[in-house]
């Protein structure tokens, strides 16, 4: 199981800051390095304090799954708000600008993606919404299933990256893309709005994604290896695709099949039905998993659910539990999905079946509109121009207590150790993430600083600049006494209202004006065939 919790959604109305995203921070900048947030829309919106507190983003998610690729793009209206001690940016209005059709993802071999192929899939879509990639300000490319265990999926997502706009982040994993579809499937929304904890089960072509939603926030992430496009079959019966797990499920169902084996309608209806069944198990069994069920968990297994208010299902095997498609596409999605019904139906599934939110869409959806997290209007850039823009920078998180009062040898022993743990590179950057709580004194804030300096005093020697994220108020302040009273001399960025952990990477963009924020997308960059390989980041 992951614990999804430091990184989970807010709520329909806004977004916390834990959730991969883009966080937008609104900085005190000596530099002049910007990019104008200009759609004034009435006489209103060109007062220049309305548009400090408001900006607009043009997003787009790109969904490279197992079956299907599909483009979604997206306008993003935020507005900031002040709570507690802190000033935050929240999404107060989402529009969906264009879905392109869901295409077959384009393979040229059984181990590698057709990369002309998929790149003329996404030309398409920005030529038919007229989009020009230059004005696209975030977003996410997002290979999933079975399609990131591709020998050459890396380097596609990040040709994509590249081309779709100066900050889409090219990313993949599991836990991810669970949470992407809770989100672009409407659970989240759900949760929120009704105060209850749901189960979204998103299915795919070669996964299955669960996501556990308590009032809006995603707690609990996880992926098993169950899907609807494991194994294909032509127009005369014989099997023309069939994924190592797509041969396992058979192999439980009875049956040793190999490319150009007919395989019978009934054969197949078996193999779906054990399907269901694993995934039934895989949800239900809790802490008592069989052996052969934990094997099919490509994270660790989701656990103990505790009480579960509905279920909804998303992904393109929901449309068929749902009863929204009828025809078949030569795989296993059909039966798949009816199997399930059944197992619904018949209470197999102890859990209410909600209504449908998208079902086929969703995971793009969730990165096209839901990348975004917004932090508060204090931050600290010595040299835009110098800092930014950054990609890939790794997040490096010490522990250490914060009481009354702070020590700040203790700070930078944590530092110190923790990037040792690492085993960062002196010569590398990175992004400092530090916690801060309690009331924002000077005693306090100056011995955190001193902290800084110290645990990072052997990086800065080297002349590397210091990037430092803090999940409260306090970066201007901070920015501030590492430069004018500590004696910090190289480049240093401070911005607030993150919540980074390790082995998050973040993409860092250029500042905007005049809303002064700058856009911070957190991600995963796990391409992996076995993601539970030693040394598993996510």
């Amino acid at each position: 199981m992951t614990d999804a919790a430091p990184h989970g959604h807010g709520h329909g109305h806004g977004h916390g800051h834990e959730e991969p995203g883009t966080v937008y921070s609104s900085s005190y900048l000596p530099g002049d390095d910007h990019v104008h947030d200009d759609e004034p829309l009435s006489p209103l919106e060109d007062n220049p304090i309305w548009q400090q507190d408001n900006v607009t983003l043009r997003s787009v998610g790109m969904d490279i799954g197992s079956s299907g690729t599909q483009v979604v793009f997206s306008t993003l209206h935020l507005r900031r708000i002040s709570e507690e001690l802190t000033s935050r940016y929240i999404v107060v209005r989402r529009q969906t600008d264009y879905r392109s059709p869901v295409e077959l993802t384009p393979y040229a071999s059984a181990e590698r993606i057709d990369a002309e192929a998929l790149g003329s899939i996404i030309d398409r879509a920005y030529n038919t919404a007229r989009v020009d990639p230059e004005n696209i300000d975030t977003g996410v490319v997002i290979l999933t299933g079975e399609a990131l265990r591709r020998s050459n999926a890396e380097a596609i997502a990040g040709v994509l990256a590249e081309r779709g706009g100066e900050l889409v982040t090219a990313t993949a994993g599991h836990n991810m893309e669970a949470m992407l579809a809770a989100y672009g499937s409407g659970a989240a929304q759900t949760s929120y709005d009704t105060g209850t904890r749901i189960l979204n089960i998103d299915i795919g072509g070669g996964t299955t994604k669960l996501a556990v939603l308590d009032r809006g926030q995603v707690v609990r992430t996880a992926a098993v290896h169950i899907g609807g496009r494991l194994q294909v079959v032509d127009a005369d019966d014989r099997v023309v695709r069939l994924d190592p797990a797509g041969r396992d499920h058979a192999a439980r169902a009875g049956y040793d099949w190999a490319l150009g084996d007919v395989a019978r309608a009934d054969e197949i209806e078996k193999v779906a039905e054990t399907m269901a069944d694993a995934l039934i198990t895989a949800v239900a069994a809790g802490a008592a998993l069989p052996a052969e069920i934990e094997r099919l968990y490509l994270t660790e297994p989701i656990g103990e659910l505790g009480p579960i208010d509905g279920v909804m299902f998303s992904g393109g095997v929901a449309e068929y539990v749902y009863d929204r498609e009828t025809r078949r596409f030569g795989d296993l999605g059909l039966p798949l999905g009816r199997a399930l019904r059944r197992r619904i139906d018949s209470g197999e599934l102890p859990f209410p079946l909600l209504p449908a939110g998208e079902c086929i869409r969703a995971t793009a959806l969730g990165a096209s509109e839901y990348s975004v997290q917004l932090s508060g209007n204090t931050g600290f850039i010595t040299d835009p121009d110098a800092l930014l823009p950054r990609r890939n920078l790794q997040v490096v998180k010490p522990a250490y207590r914060l009481g009354e009062t702070v020590d700040p040898e203790a700070v930078a022993d944590a530092v110190r150790r923790h990037l040792v743990a690492l085993d960062v590179p002196e010569t590398a950057d990175v992004a400092l993430a530090m916690g801060w709580s309690g009331l924002p004194s000077y005693h306090r804030v100056v011995a955190l600083a001193r902290g800084i300096r110290d645990g990072l005093a052997h990086r800065t020697a080297l002349g590397r600049p210091v990037y430092v994220m803090l999940d409260g108020d306090v970066a201007m302040t901070l920015g501030r006494l590492l430069t004018d009273e500590l004696g910090v001399a190289g480049n240093l960025l401070v911005v607030d209202g993150l919540s980074l952990r390790d082995f998050d990477y973040i993409d860092i963009g250029r500042v905007r004006f005049p809303s002064n924020t700058v856009p911070v997308t957190i991600k995963s960059l796990i391409f992996s065939e076995d993601p539970r390989r030693p040394g598993r980041t996510g």
